[in-house]
């Protein structure tokens, strides 16, 4: 296919919803549409593309949505797209269609899919990196972060009113996939005592750090965050584990949940999620396929998606120092 002469790309978002989300559908639509690009917007991510739930967009669709939570278009899990016999039901979706290009919102699973696509119909795939978890290799920020994090540190500051009323150890469980970003940055901007993540070291040593901090500060009270898959059970282990070997604490565990992908999107994220948008319009004109819009040191760039898939983001170390400094 002769990318410029792409007439109309498909948008759809997958997987776990992210603030931020609808930012981006409106910014792929209107950019566009003022490129003389048709756009189909696809309900509920690839099981939609399966089962043809596609509705042309407009620039009305998109209108009032920037600050909305959550996505318009839905998102789905789809077992079937997993499957060759799904992946070619989607793509006769596409040929009825008539979608010249996919641009897919939504995180690992999301971009895995859509390469897979990609490389088995040769269909032109632009990723947008839509989740809480900031764990993408290739883009300092994810759509959906910033809002998260910012969602996550406003709930330990209420917690920590009744944590400085107690003896307790409040151990608060963060979501983050297999990631621990949101669990370090929410602790140092809610001043926490530890953060308990899975690429640091055992679930145990760091527990004793965090018990030691307390103790050294002669506080009574402590938070802790979990990543919720730092140790298999999550925070409710973590708990166990600190009134078995430390009797004399008393332990509270709150599991935030989906409270965490909830919420209008920070400013941080709209303007984040409609630079990337708009990028991915520009992208396909420029005859890219199979990359992943991402942000680096503020500028817009373009990463392949088997490297964003592959490649391990690693946990900044100066970030982990700093808790330890700063929880001493």
């Amino acid at each position: 296919m002769e990318y410029n002469k792409i007439k109309t790309v498909g948008v759809l978002t997958s997987g776990g919803d992210a603030p931020g989300m609808n930012a981006a559908i409106r910014a792929v639509t209107r950019a566009a549409i003022g490129q003389g690009i048709r756009v189909k917007a696809i309900y509920r991510g690839y099981k939609g593309l399966i089962d043809g739930e596609v509705v042309e967009f407009s620039t009305q669709d998109v209108s009032g949505i920037i600050q909305r939570g959550g996505t318009i278009l839905k998102s789905a899990r789809c077992k079937e797209f997993q499957t060759p016999e799904g992946r070619q039901q989607a793509y006769e979706t596409i040929l009825k269609e008539q979608i010249d290009a996919l641009i897919v919102i939504g995180g690992d699973g999301t971009f895995t899919g859509g390469r897979l696509f990609a490389q088995e119909y040769d269909v032109p795939v632009i990723g947008l990196p839509g989740t809480i978890d900031n764990d993408l290799w290739g883009t300092d920020a994810t759509i959906g972060y910033d809002t998260s994090l910012s969602t996550i540190t406003e709930c330990i500051d209420k917690l920590r009113d009744t944590a400085t009323s107690h003896e307790r150890v409040f151990l608060v469980e963060v979501m983050g996939r297999n990631a621990g970003f949101l669990t370090l940055n929410a602790a140092i901007a809610g001043g926490c005592e530890a953060a308990i993540i899975p690429e640091r070291a055992s679930v145990k040593e760091q527990l004793e750090d965090a018990i030691g901090n307390g103790r050294r500060k002669s506080k009574n009270s402590s938070i802790v965050l979990v990543q919720e898959h730092a140790v298999e059970g999550g925070a409710k282990t973590v708990a166990e584990m600190i009134e078995k070997e430390h009797p004399e604490y008393s332990t509270r565990v709150t599991v935030l949940g989906h409270l965490q992908r909830g919420g209008s999107p920070t400013a941080y994220d709209r303007i984040l999620a409609s630079r990337m948008g708009a990028a991915a319009i520009q992208a396909l004109q420029d005859g890219q396929r199979n990359v992943m819009i991402g942000i680096q040191n503020d500028d817009i760039v373009l990463v392949p998606l088997s490297k964003a898939i592959h490649q391990k983001k690693d946990i900044k170390e100066d970030s982990w120092q700093a808790l330890q400094t700063l929880s001493i």
